[in-house]
């Protein structure tokens, strides 16, 4: 597998563990206390960082740190619409459609000159 496929896949998966730290606890904990949320969340983000961490390095032979980062936004946005719409219950917005297209905007101008 390719450094940058493996980067791609590593990135996606740390990102689905990421976005359930940071919101699944304004379904799933919203009666509890604060703290209680907190520290589930902070066992959740241990998985994104154990995935995020090896992708980065491994991304980083291969991308600069700003194209690493935009590749990053880019599969967050990817991951965060169905997670809302799907998970949080939330309705699909025209204005998703338009912040995609701002990202891969930003994803052209970062690695334009190296296809």
């Amino acid at each position: 597998m390719s450094p940058l496929l493996k980067t791609i896949l590593l990135l996606s998966l740390s990102n689905v563990f990421m976005t359930f730290a940071w919101y699944a606890h304004l379904k799933t904990l919203s009666t509890r206390a604060w703290w209680v949320a907190a520290l589930v969340s902070w066992g959740i983000a241990l998985f994104e960082y154990l995935l995020q961490v090896p992708a980065n390095r491994i991304g980083y032979g291969v991308m600069t740190v700003p194209q690493l980062k935009i590749l990053q936004e880019l599969i967050t946005l990817v991951v965060f619409v169905p997670f809302v719409v799907f998970y949080l219950r939330q309705g699909l917005r025209l204005d998703y459609l338009w912040a995609s297209l701002c990202m891969l905007g930003a994803v052209y101008f970062m690695f334009r000159g190296q296809a």
